[in-house]
């Protein structure tokens, strides 16, 4: 087969010897390319034209906000996706079940291109941009903003500087009483009220480590979104919605500080003031209406079969 191997040489796990071992052992078997991103929006357009000249696969090695750029150029496409794990997270590649490691996963990905192990899946979209797993709205969005201003100590201590940006952000930061916002469903069903919103197109949310951190239990690559929608604008009850889903697997359950809707096709949501927003984990800026669609199929990926 024919392979583009897109390499983020800044994600937070690269190395030049992961990157040799990879290429060495994807050689083995198969024409491979291998290119690095140079700037934001590359891994996109390096995608769109490997799928234009017919290439097989193209394997990523570098974070979830890579992952997403080369989803976005391989939209529609029979060209195949294939996650190897170079970031802090890896949320999407560890939620498909490639293994952590990017020489194991690699030893994964030729596996099941022997077996040819492919699947089209899903596709969440806001305005112009697909998401693979999920979509933030508000508060989310706005500790994305702060975390990928200093990518540096994200890269040392992601998880706890992550932590960290969220009570920053809550208790001084972003206006949580004033950046509030109202969901407008399909159905003409609406959710007022809103400080974040979750539009999930699989699930966990993320990883601490290794646990699972479930917001919305039933998403699959499968069906339509499932939407958290939360509307806690004091501490107390955020930090309610915050340990069940990081305690418990259910997500945030039946509570007065959350809505939960589950496969749905479409939404929009609405503000006075405009509102942060990110895909994937990338922080994509500001606006007072955003418009969200579910792609069903949209997405060719390689699925792990060890």
């Amino acid at each position: 087969m024919r392979i583009l191997l897109i390499v983020n040489t800044a994600a937070s796990s690269f190395s030049a010897r992961k990157r040799v071992v990879i290429q060495k052992a994807l050689s083995s078997d198969h024409e491979v390319e291998v290119v690095e991103t140079v700037r934001g929006g590359h891994a996109t357009r390096l995608a769109h034209t490997a799928a234009s000249d017919g290439v097989d696969v193209v394997a990523v090695l570098g974070g979830d906000g890579t992952l997403n750029e080369a989803a976005n150029g391989l939209v529609d496409s029979a060209t195949a996706l294939a996650p190897l794990p170079g970031g802090s997270t890896n949320v999407y590649a560890r939620t498909i079940g490639v293994a952590n490691d990017a020489v194991e996963a690699t030893g994964q990905l030729l596996a099941s291109l022997e077996r040819e192990s492919f699947k089209r899946v899903g596709l969440g979209r806001v305005e112009e941009r697909y998401f693979l797993f999920h979509c933030g709205v508000g508060f989310d969005a706005a500790v994305v903003e702060k975390v990928e201003a200093r990518r540096g100590l994200k890269k040392i201590a992601p998880h706890p500087f992550f932590a960290m940006n969220a009570f920053d952000a809550w208790l001084r930061t972003y206006d949580h009483k004033k950046s509030r916002f109202t969901v407008e469903l399909d159905d003409g069903t609406k959710i007022d009220g809103g400080t974040m919103a979750i539009a999930a197109v699989s699930t966990p949310y993320t990883f601490i480590g290794k646990r699972p951190i479930v917001v919305t239990p039933n998403a699959s690559l499968d069906s339509g979104f499932s939407l958290a929608v939360v509307q806690a604008h004091r501490s107390l009850p955020m930090i309610g919605l915050v340990s069940r889903a990081i305690i418990g697997q259910h997500g945030l359950g039946r509570t007065h500080a959350a809505v939960v809707k589950d496969d749905l096709s479409e939404f929009t949501i609405e503000a006075d003031i405009p509102v942060p927003y990110q895909a994937d984990g990338e922080f994509l800026g500001e606006a007072t209406k955003l418009r969200f669609t579910h792609h069903p199929k949209a997405l060719n990926i390689v699925m792990p079969t060890l």
